[in-house]
C-alpha cells in the first residue's frame, strides 16, 4: 500500500485548526437517540458567558471529553450536550461596567434598553468560550448548543416555578438574608464565603438606667450597635444575675433597651455580654424574635446608613465604624480595644462584605427536597467519586436551610409572580396573565426581581433534553451517565440537580459525579491574577499544541490531589507528541509499498515479538481499567510509559534489522505487528491527544476512515505470554546495565566494546545465546562471551552489572585512559562541591529565606538536592575507576 510521506515537524496549529472545522462541519459528534446502541450522555456544566477559558474549564472538559471518546470506541451512543449559562451577576457586572465608561448607569437606561445592551454583549462575546471549547477538541454533539435563557430553557423555568408554588415548595416571606452592597442583591447563603479577617474586638460601656453601675459589651462591629434593641447575658451567668431585668442605656443614641437572659450566650466570649442587634445579625434575629424585641435597620441595602442610625445617617458603613469608635471614646464608653481575627462573608462575585438583614424574598423550601437527594446518594442511585465527598455532600445537606432564589437584578429569568394593585393579590403563572386569578382586576405588575442563576442551572440536565416535553433524548439519554464537576460547586449545583432531577423527573440526574481537584501552580499554591502565577490555557495551546495541555492535565489528575502545573510539564509532554509523530513517521516510510499480513501468527518465533504483543494486552487492561473509574492518570501514565519506553525505545529498536533487511518473511511480519500496533496505540491515545492521533490514524488509514469511528481494541487474551515478559525483562536488564556502565564512564557512543555475561542457569545462558545479536545491536557490543559461573571467570579491569542471576562485564582495558578519567572526575566533582555548597549556604541564610518567593526558595531545595545525587554518582565512578587503575597497577 502507499502511504503519503510524513512532514519531518508536526505543525500542530495548521492540524487543530482543520481538524476542528472537520468535526464540527461533519456533525461528527451527533447524537441519534434513535439507534439500538447503549446509551452514555453527559451536560456539560456550562461555562459563564462572561468567561474565558481557564485551566479549571480545561480539566474539566478534557476529562468530559476523554470519556465521551473513550465510550464512542466502546460502541456507545454518546450525547455530550454543550452550552453556557446567563450567569445573572457576573454578566450584570460586566453590562454595567461597560456602559458606565459612557457615564451611564443601568437606572439611566431603564430595564428593557438596558436587558437590549446585554443581549448585545452577549450576542457578540457569548460564543466565545464556545470557540475555545471547540479549540480544546470537546466533542460535543454542537447542534445540540442551549443557554440557560433560551426560550426552550425559560419556559421550563416558570414550569418548574409555578409547580413548586402551588405544591408549597416556594413561598415569599420576610427573612435575614445575606445582602451584597455592591451588587445591589440577595445572596443564598452558599454564595457567601467566609474569610478570616485581621479587625478588633472593641468593649463597650453600656450605663445602666438606674445608675447602679454598667454593662460591657464586646463587639466587631461598633457601627451596628446602633441598631442595639437588648443586651443579652447567659442566665447562669453569676457575673450578670443581679442585671437580667433590668435595663440599660444604649451608648450615642440614648436609647433604653432591656438585659434579657438567653443560653445562646457565650460566658467565654470577649465580656460574657452581647449587644443584640436583630436587623444585622442571624442569631441576634432569633434572639429577637424569642424575646420580642424590636428590629430596627441602621445600614441601608447600599451599605450607607440609614435614617435609623441619628446623625450618622449618610456615612458609609466603615466610615461610621470609625466615626462611632471616636464617639464612643470621646463620651467616656469605649473600655478597650483588642486585636481580633474574625470571620467575615464576602459576596462571592464581587467579594465585598456582605451585611445580614431582614428582606422580603422568594424562597425555595428545601428539606422535603433535600431528604431525597441525601437518600439517592445513600442507596447507590448516585455515586459520588471519590467517596470522601460524599461527607461533605450529606454534611451541607442535613444541614441545608431555605433557599433564597430572588435577586434584585435585571439579567436573568424574571419572577412569574404578578401583584394586583387592587386586592394585593399574588398571580403565579407559566404564560403572563391578564388578569389577577383573585378578584380579576388588570392592574398588575410583575415582579422586579429575577431567579438566582442556579435555579435555572439546577434543571440543565432534563431541560437541555427537550423538558417538559416527552423528547427522545429524554427517552433514550436521561439519566446522564456522568457529571464532571470541580468540588468548589458541589453545593452550588449538584446538590441542587439532585434535588430538582429528583423532583421532576422521579430519577436522579446523574449516575455518577466525579469530582476533581484544582489545578495550582508548581508550588502547590492556587492560581491567582494577583500572585501573576497564573497559567493560561489558550497561550500554552499557542505555544506547546493542544494535545500536550490535555495530556499533561490528564497525566497528573489523580483522585483526591490537586494537579501542581508547571509551563515544564507542558513542554515535556510536547516530546512526546512529537516522539508519536516521529515513530509514527518511522513505521510508515518501513510499511511504504509493503503488503502487510491480514493476521499476526498466535504465537510468533521471535521473543521481541511475544513480549511486544503480551505487553500490549496488559495496555488495553489498565486503560479499560483505569477509564472505567476514573483513573485518569494511570491511563495516561500507562499509555506514555508503554509508548516511549516499551515500543518506541526497546521494540522499534529491536526490530530494525528486520525492517531493513533482506528476509521476506522476517520483514513483512515486523512491519505488521508495528504498524498494528500503533494503529491500535493511536485509538487509546485518541481520547487524550484527539488532534495528533486523528492525523496520523488517517495517513495510516487513508481518506475513507476517520479515528472518531475507530473501535476500541479487541482484547486478545491468549497472546498474554508471562515466560517472553520475564525474559524480555531479564535482556532488558543486562542491556541497560551495559550501557549505563558505557555512560558512567563517559565511553563515547561509537567505541563498540567487547562484553562477558556470567550466568547461573542453563535458562540463562540459553535466552543471551539466543538473542546474542540483540545484546550485541542494542549494547553496541564487538563481542559478547556467554557461560556459567566457575566456567567463565570475572575479566580483568572490567566494570560490571548484575541482573538477577546473570553478571555482564564490560572489559575497558585498551579503552579507557584510567588516569585521565580518575582526573577528570576529580575535577568534576570538584566543581559540583563548590556549586553545592553556594546553594547550601543560600538556603541556611534566614534572611533569603524570609525575602525571597516560595517558587525561588523551592527551586534552591531541588537544586540542592540534584547537586546532591550527581555528587554522589560522580564519587561512585570515581572510586569504580581508582579500583581500575589500582588492579591495572597490579598487573
Amino acid at each position: 500500500m502507499s502511504y503519503e510521506p510524513l512532514p519531518k515537524a508536526y505543525e500542530f496549529r495548521e492540524v487543530e485548526a482543520r481538524w476542528v472545522h472537520a468535526w464540527v462541519t461533519n456533525q461528527s459528534f451527533r447524537a441519534d437517540p434513535q439507534t439500538s446502541k447503549p446509551p452514555f450522555s453527559i451536560v456539560i456544566p456550562p461555562p459563564n458567558v462572561t468567561g474565558q477559558l481557564h485551566m479549571g474549564h480545561a480539566l474539566n472538559n478534557t476529562l468530559q471529553d476523554i470519556l465521551c471518546r473513550y465510550k464512542r470506541q466502546r460502541g456507545f451512543e454518546v450525547l455530550w450536550v454543550p452550552g453556557t449559562d446567563h450567569a445573572g451577576i457576573a454578566t450584570q457586572n460586566v453590562v454595567e461596567r461597560q456602559i458606565a465608561k459612557e457615564g451611564l448607569s443601568r437606572h439611566d437606561l431603564g430595564r428593557e434598553k438596558f436587558l437590549e445592551k446585554v443581549w448585545e454583549w452577549k450576542q457578540t462575546y457569548g460564543d466565545y468560550i464556545i470557540r475555545q471549547l471547540k479549540r480544546l477538541g470537546a466533542s460535543c454533539d454542537w447542534t445540540r448548543e442551549r443557554f440557560t435563557m433560551d426560550e426552550g430553557l425559560s419556559r421550563a423555568v416558570r414550569l418548574v416555578f409555578v409547580q413548586l408554588y402551588q405544591e408549597g415548595l416556594i413561598y415569599r416571606g420576610h427573612r435575614m438574608i445575606n445582602w451584597c452592597p455592591r451588587c445591589m442583591t440577595a445572596l443564598a447563603n452558599i454564595e457567601v464565603e467566609g474569610e478570616d479577617t485581621a479587625g478588633r474586638l472593641y468593649h463597650i460601656r453600656y450605663p445602666l438606667a438606674d445608675g447602679s453601675g454598667a454593662v460591657t459589651v464586646a463587639t466587631t462591629r461598633p457601627e451596628t450597635m446602633l441598631g442595639d434593641t437588648a443586651v443579652a447575658v447567659h442566665p447562669e451567668d453569676a457575673r450578670y444575675q443581679h442585671v437580667i431585668g433590668k435595663t440599660v442605656i444604649l451608648p450615642l443614641m440614648q436609647r433604653p433597651i432591656p438585659v434579657i437572659a438567653d443560653p445562646y450566650v457565650d460566658r467565654e466570649f470577649g465580656t460574657g455580654a452581647l449587644k443584640i442587634t436583630p436587623g444585622h445579625d442571624f442569631n441576634d434575629f432569633e434572639i429577637g424574635s424569642k424575646h420580642g424585641l424590636a428590629l430596627i435597620r441602621v445600614i441601608g441595602e447600599d451599605g450607607i446608613m440609614t435614617a435609623e442610625a441619628g446623625r450618622y445617617q449618610g456615612l458609609d458603613r466603615y466610615a461610621c465604624r470609625k466615626k462611632v469608635v471616636a464617639d464612643l471614646e470621646k463620651g467616656g464608653y469605649l473600655v478597650a480595644v483588642q486585636d481580633h481575627e474574625h470571620r467575615v462573608g464576602h459576596c462571592y462575585r464581587c467579594k465585598s462584605s456582605v451585611e445580614p438583614m431582614l428582606s422580603l424574598q422568594w424562597f425555595v423550601k428545601t428539606r422535603p427536597l433535600a431528604d431525597e437527594a441525601m437518600a439517592a446518594v445513600r442507596d447507590g442511585r448516585t455515586r459520588i467519586i471519590p467517596e470522601k465527598w460524599e461527607k461533605d455532600y450529606f454534611q451541607w445537606l442535613e444541614n441545608i436551610e431555605d433557599w433564597c432564589i430572588s435577586r434584585q437584578l435585571w439579567w436573568g429569568h424574571r419572577i412569574p409572580a404578578w401583584y394586583c394593585a387592587q386586592c394585593q393579590g399574588v398571580t403565579v403563572a407559566v404564560e403572563d396573565p391578564t388578569a389577577c386569578h383573585s378578584c380579576g382586576s388588570t392592574e398588575l405588575h410583575q415582579d422586579n426581581d429575577v431567579l438566582d442563576t442556579w435555579f435555572s442551572s439546577a434543571l440543565w440536565p432534563f431541560t437541555t433534553m427537550g423538558w417538559p416535553d416527552k423528547t427522545p433524548e429524554l427517552k433514550k439519554f436521561y439519566p446522564t451517565s456522568v457529571l464532571v464537576t470541580g468540588f468548589d460547586i458541589l453545593f452550588f449545583w449538584v446538590a441542587r440537580m439532585m434535588m430538582m432531577g429528583l423532583h421532576f423527573m422521579k430519577d436522579v440526574p446523574f449516575r455518577d459525579v466525579y469530582v476533581h481537584a484544582l489545578v495550582r501552580d508548581a508550588q502547590g499554591q492556587k492560581m491567582s491574577k494577583s500572585k501573576g502565577n497564573v497559567i493560561d490555557p489558550l497561550v500554552m495551546m499557542d505555544r506547546y499544541g493542544t494535545d500536550a495541555l490535555r495530556f499533561t492535565l490528564t497525566a497528573f489528575a489523580a483522585q483526591g490531589r490537586d494537579i501542581k502545573l508547571s509551563e515544564e510539564r507542558i513542554e515535556g509532554y510536547r516530546h512526546f507528541v512529537n516522539k508519536i509523530w516521529n515513530a509514527s513517521r518511522l513505521v510508515l516510510m518501513n510499511i511504504q509499498g509493503a503488503v502487510l499480513l491480514e493476521r499476526i501468527p498466535e504465537r510468533p518465533t521471535r521473543l521481541a515479538h511475544r513480549w511486544i504483543l503480551s505487553r500490549f494486552q496488559w495496555v488495553l487492561h489498565e486503560v479499560e481499567t483505569a477509564l472505567e473509574n476514573y483513573h485518569f492518570n494511570q491511563y495516561a501514565q500507562n499509555l506514555y510509559q508503554f509508548f516511549w519506553h516499551e515500543y518506541c525505545d526497546w521494540y522499534l529498536e529491536v526490530i530494525k534489522p528486520d525492517l531493513y533487511g533482506e528476509d521476506p518473511e522476517t520483514k513483512v511480519l515486523a512491519q505488521t505487528i508495528a504498524a498494528t500496533l500503533l494503529k491500535n496505540l493511536l485509538v487509546l491515545l485518541h481520547p487524550v491527544m484527539p488532534f495528533v492521533t486523528a492525523e496520523l490514524f488517517q495517513r495510516f488509514s487513508g481518506s475513507a476512515q476517520i479515528l472518531t469511528q475507530a473501535a476500541f481494541p479487541a482484547k486478545e487474551p491468549w497472546r498474554a505470554d508471562a515466560e517472553a515478559e520475564k525474559d524480555m525483562a531479564l535482556l532488558m536488564d543486562v542491556i541497560t546495565g551495559l550501557r549505563n556502565i558505557r555512560g558512567e564512564m563517559n565511553i563515547a557512543p561509537g567505541v563498540r566494546l567487547k562484553a562477558v555475561c556470567l550466568c547461573a542457569t542453563a535458562a540463562e545462558r540459553d535466552l543471551l545465546e539466543t538473542n546474542r545479536q540483540m545484546l550485541m545491536d542494542l549494547a553496541r557490543l564487538s563481542s559478547v562471551t556467554v557461560g556459567f559461573h566457575g566456567e567463565l571467570s570475572k575479566p580483568r579491569l572490567a566494570a560490571g552489572t548484575v541482573s538477577e542471576g546473570v553478571e555482564a562485564y564490560v572489559i575497558l582495558e585498551g579503552v579507557l585512559d584510567y588516569d585521565s578519567e580518575a582526573k577528570r572526575l576529580e575535577k568534576e566533582i570538584g566543581r559540583i562541591q563548590k556549586e553545592l555548597e553556594g546553594t547550601r549556604k543560600k538556603l541556611a541564610n534566614e534572611d533569603f529565606l524570609r525575602r525571597a518567593p516560595a517558587d525561588v526558595v523551592a527551586k534552591e531545595k531541588e537544586k540542592a538536592e540534584r547537586l546532591g545525587e550527581k555528587l554522589g554518582k560522580l564519587k561512585a565512578n570515581r572510586d569504580r575507576v581508582e579500583a581500575l587503575v589500582r588492579e591495572a597497577a597490579q598487573g
